[in-house]
């Protein structure tokens, strides 16, 4: 069996690969690495955990596989000795949150973010709510299956609910920010998913006047046709109802895209680019610096050079870019995709965090969304996936002299990256330069390049 934990958690779809079984056979696992750690350290009282057992805090998404493993987590961990508390349906970054603010030894999130309903994931997070690096998975899946004294009378887990949480990470976020957001008309797509009753409850509490779409999770229309990978129907209703701005989340609401009031869509890249901007003028970008991958548009890098901003670039995912981050004592990074990280408010991609400081530096700036968004131009990226090939000769010689041809032939207005997939034998290629044609001239030529170089 190959390893079980992926780039964010233990994926797959409910029912058949994510089991009910395997769901308790994994937090049981976890409970043993987690929790022993913390064991006999909680205080009479925390949280309303019995003297001296470890706590759990639980949440998911609305997907109705969410109940059932939901039911087979807390068994695990309850049967293993620990304290259970359940979040109900609540964003993955109000998990985490809570997970320290409730003095938890452990953090269960069950989601499987933008994926369709039929797919579920678990997620573990440590005492201070961020993800488990790679060393603690492996310790999770190594002890999987094995023999273990089980508690019994008095010193089996005990579970409540802890729906009311949710309020406390909602006056979190609101808390991190300055000044209300009065006047601000915002559609706010929750795509079916995590952030449908807090994302709405906290604009509005800011000042926000609000109009959801995808607020309305039946277990199984999760992320289907709205979120931030199914933009059309927000930019619809933003541009017909002539409001200000639209935002999305996506299935358990870590990240989020914008749309402008024209329609225009504003990525990651652009939302971060607003917030260095706007932290640096306020003297809050820490080491004047912004973490982002490789994949982060050049216009991007080229914006916040000429502010004076320096970005680092890490491979792809959010957890190469917290890593980073919190490596050098960085407060600012993210993704393209709109995992953006502020550290000193939060320990995960949060889209409603992300969305409050966008939204309060569009009011503070008092000037649109796309024109603050216009601060760097997206240059045209092209993206070829070249499938069938040997994913190891990446570095082959004829693949490094073209990709040099292509350099030159840029210069300082694009850029060439060959990324080798991590799962499938394919060869990614993507080009951006100044026009569209020039990214997908290049690209092309580079693609064929590795079809005959690579195989």
């Amino acid at each position: 069996m190959g390893r079980l934990f992926g780039t964010d958690g233990v994926r797959g779809v409910a029912g058949r690969d994510l089991t009910a079984e395997l769901a308790m056979d994994l937090s049981v696992a976890a409970a043993h690495v987690l929790g022993d750690a913390g064991a006999f350290t909680a205080g009479i009282g925390r949280s309303g955990s019995s003297p001296n057992r470890p706590i759990a805090v639980v949440g998911r998404d609305p997907r109705a596989s969410g109940e059932f493993l939901e039911a087979a987590v807390v068994a695990g961990l309850a049967s293993s000795g620990m304290d259970v508390l359940r979040l109900g349906v609540l964003p993955t970054p109000a998990v985490a949150y809570l997970t320290t603010a409730l003095g938890a030894d452990m953090g269960v999130m069950l989601s499987a973010s933008h994926n369709p309903a039929p797919d579920n994931g678990i997620k573990f997070l440590d005492r201070d709510g961020y993800k488990l690096p790679d060393a603690v998975e492996n310790e999770i899946e190594q002890r999987l299956g094995e023999k273990w004294d089980r508690p019994v009378g008095g010193a089996v887990g005990r579970v409540r609910d802890a729906y009311g949480e949710a309020d406390r990470y909602v006056s979190h976020v609101l808390s991190t920010v300055s000044g209300r957001l009065d006047g601000l008309n915002v559609v706010v797509d929750c795509a079916h998913g995590a952030a449908h009753i807090v994302a709405p409850e906290a604009l509005m509490r800011a000042g926000a006047k609000v109009e959801t779409i995808g607020a309305r999770p039946d277990g199984l229309n999760i992320n289907a046709g709205v979120g931030s990978t199914h933009l059309d129907k927000l930019q619809q209703v933003v541009i017909s109802r002539g409001a200000d701005v639209g935002i999305a989340y996506d299935g358990d609401a870590d990240r989020c895209l914008a749309v402008a009031h024209t329609g225009e869509v504003i990525d990651g890249d652009q939302i971060m680019a607003v917030l260095a901007m706007d932290m640096h003028a306020e003297g809050k970008l820490a080491g004047n610096t912004v973490v982002a991958t490789v994949m982060s548009n050049l216009g991007f890098k080229l914006a916040l050079r000429n502010a004076g901003i320096d970005v680092i670039e890490t491979a792809v995912g959010d957890r190469y870019v917290l890593e980073a981050m919190r490596e050098s004592g960085y407060n600012l990074g993210g993704e393209q995709s709109g995992h953006v990280l502020m550290l000193d408010h939060s320990t995960t991609g949060d889209g409603l965090l992300t969305s409050l400081h966008l939204l309060s530096a569009v009011v503070r700036e008092g000037r649109p969304l796309a024109e603050l968004a216009s601060v760097m131009t997206r240059l045209p990226q092209v993206l070829v996936n070249v499938k069938g090939v040997d994913r190891a000769k990446a570095s082959v010689p004829e693949l490094g002299e073209a990709v040099a041809a292509a350099e030159r032939e840029l210069g300082e207005t694009g850029r060439v990256l060959i990324r080798p997939s991590g799962t499938e034998p394919m060869i990614r290629v993507m080009v951006e330069a100044a026009s569209a044609e020039q990214a997908q001239r290049l690209a092309d030529r580079l693609a064929d390049v590795v079809r005959t170089a690579c195989v």
